[in-house]
């Protein structure tokens, strides 16, 4: 069984901004926002962009949701194989 050092040492490299966050509030009195999301730029072709967001309307999709799916889906593949 894990002592609470170990969990907390495993919680903190696992999440370093949470543990920043606390340390934020330690010496604000004020929790920061954050967010487990980041924005990032690609380029990609403006047709299939087209087909993929009116795909993505026409079911509901979110389309950062389904690109997540598909690059969780892409490293469990690369995972496997290495």
């Amino acid at each position: 069984m894990q002592s609470f050092k170990e969990y907390a040492l495993r919680g903190i490299k696992r999440n370093p901004e949470i543990f920043s966050a606390l340390e934020e509030f330690e010496r604000t009195k004020r929790l920061p926002k954050f967010s487990y999301r980041k924005r990032i730029d690609v380029t990609i072709d403006e047709h299939l962009l087209k087909q993929f967001r009116d795909y993505c309307f026409k079911n509901g999709f979110n389309m950062s949701r389904v690109i997540e799916k598909h690059l969780k889906e892409e490293l469990e593949r690369a995972k496997q194989i290495n």
